[in-house]
């Protein structure tokens, strides 16, 4: 076995890119059983405590979540401290660490807590701990094949949309979170190696779990044109509520964190474990994470009122356990109240409305993808996941619709991402992917001079890309690169800091001569002044 190991080893070794792309492979394979074990853990849990179906049980329903909910802060706490925090906010530290480094005992921290937190009752979901399992796989791998440490940063993001990937059964939806909030940069050998995984990930767990959807939506239409005030109605609740939500914990947690000593230290989830159990006597629905009712409010189980009262009590649920650091994750609550409230606010509009409307289905899938775009900021993922979750282009408008007002409201009345200011509860100094995306990127023609303002030298074009400098007249200098006024100013800083000066030329004419760059000017944009002397960089 050992050398068979050796060999797989010595063989992944090889060309860096193909040596990546396997172990990426391989990565989604590892991460999708490890994901399927994680699922089987729940439901097992879930079948001994809260009995079939959920909730069945009354005193595991009562006191199941508290026990659930002390064992495994107790276990994150004292026996795994490597598996405490938010999964993407975890898997974010290790792209940024050198090392990219999450260790073995984080994974089997994640796996025992989470199973037991989440199959107990405990109104969290399973996919951000999927993430952060998948995340420390990938971590586990790379250290055995001795990645370089450029790759090591690399590789727990493939595995974060392994293990999301085989927890929502969305590749695709796994694909763009990882791209979009925990990498925050498109390259080929990361979207490639991301893909890999996602896939390889998917086909596992479905080869163990069968070839089911997260949640089985019947077929649709939409009705009528009219209809998308009805979803830019949802969106504007949706982003007005996820505000409400994402502040509530932010306040709570913050707060429960100021004033909590360390005998708190397990009295804070016990006493959230005992609300959900309260609760879960009254409304079963909101226990553990939902996939359940989901599903009933896809097929018109419910009426509109019960829908809306569903939502806000899972709110309350899940504000009560993340706020008190049950471990656990937040995109199931997140779909979950997104879908009790598009359908609720679906149904209220069906009394009303005078035209043709389409069914429950339709607004409660634009509720969960809105709702989900207003809280983690990432309407795009949102937008892909409810279309591999209905597997249907007739959703994606509404959804687009309801999702980028959610997204506008958030951001306005939400300036901090929800995930940023969770790392600052767990003591990390994150870079936001959003001001990331939205910094001012300096271009060459913010920094160029007129040509006019190089004394002593003429510009003389001698073909395509090809320009000389003149010093006197009859005496021609050396050659000269060209820049374009659109690229970046940091692209162009190893040309210009080589030459006294860089002509900056038009695309299509690049005889025709715009201004000049020199390394003076470029520095002068990022606020550098260099001394009098200094050499070129």
């Amino acid at each position: 076995m050992k050398q068979l190991w050796l060999r797989l080893a010595a063989g992944v070794r090889g060309d860096e890119a193909h040596r990546f792309f396997l172990l990426s492979v391989l990565i989604g394979v590892c991460a999708g059983l490890l994901i399927v074990c994680f699922h089987n853990f729940i439901e097992l849990v879930s079948w001994a405590v809260l009995g079939l179906p959920a909730g069945s049980r009354q005193w595991g329903t009562l006191f199941g979540p508290m026990a659930g909910a002390v064992i495994s802060t107790f276990l994150v706490l004292r026996v795994f401290p490597s598996a405490r925090g938010s999964g993407v906010v975890q898997t974010k530290v290790a792209v940024a660490q050198p090392e990219g480094e999450i260790p073995a005992s984080g994974v089997a921290g994640k796996l025992a807590a989470c199973s037991i937190s989440i199959g107990s009752g405990n109104a969290l979901g399973p996919e951000d701990p999927s993430l952060h399992m998948g995340a420390g796989v990938a971590s586990v791998l790379g250290r055995a094949f001795r990645l370089p440490r450029d790759q090591m940063r690399l590789i727990p993001p493939v595995g974060a949309a392994a293990g999301i990937a085989a927890a929502f059964n969305t590749p695709i939806m796994a694909v763009l979170f990882v791209i979009e909030e925990v990498i925050g940069a498109w390259n080929a050998m990361a979207l490639g190696s991301v893909v890999l995984a996602s896939v390889s990930a998917v086909v596992t767990s479905r080869y163990f779990l069968g070839d089911n959807p997260l949640f089985r939506v019947p077929p649709f239409d939409i009705m009528h044109p009219s209809e998308m005030a009805v979803f830019a109605v949802i969106g504007l609740a949706a982003g007005l509520l996820a505000t409400l939500f994402t502040r509530t914990i932010i306040a709570i947690r913050g707060r429960i964190q100021a004033i909590a000593g360390p005998r708190m230290t397990l009295v804070k989830p016990a006493l959230a474990g005992l609300l959900v159990g309260m609760i879960g006597l009254w409304l079963p629905e909101v226990l553990g994470a939902g996939y359940g009712p989901v599903d009933g409010a896809l097929h018109g189980r419910y009426a509109w009122q019960i829908l809306i009262a569903i939502g806000l009590v899972k709110m309350l649920a899940t504000t009560a356990c993340f706020s008190a650091g049950v471990p656990g994750g937040m995109f199931a609550p997140t779909l979950f109240i997104g879908a009790m409230v598009g359908g609720g606010l679906g149904g209220l509009a069906r009394l009303f409305w005078p035209m043709p409307i389409s069914p429950d289905s339709v607004f409660v899938l634009v509720g969960m993808g809105a709702f989900f775009a207003g809280v983690f900021r990432a309407p795009m993922t949102s937008v892909f996941m409810v279309f591999e979750v209905s597997a249907s282009y007739k959703i994606i408008a509404p959804v687009m619709v309801a999702n980028m007002l959610a997204y506008i409201i958030s951001r306005r009345l939400q300036p901090v991402p929800f995930f940023d200011r969770i790392a600052g509860f767990e003591g990390i100094r994150l870079d936001s992917q959003e001001e990331i995306r939205e910094q001012r990127s300096w271009r060459v023609e913010d920094a160029m001079r007129p040509p006019d303002e190089v004394e002593g030298h003429h510009l003389i074009w001698c073909g395509p890309r090809r320009w000389r400098t003149e010093p006197a007249a009859g005496h021609p200098g050396d050659p000269v690169p060209c820049l374009y006024a659109d690229q970046t100013l940091e692209a162009a800083l190893p040309v210009v800091g080589a030459h006294e000066f860089v002509p900056v030329v038009d695309r299509r004419d690049e005889s025709r001569l715009l201004g000049v760059l020199t390394l003076d000017a470029a520095l002068s944009r990022y606020g550098i002044t260099r001394s009098a002397g200094s050499p070129p960089a």
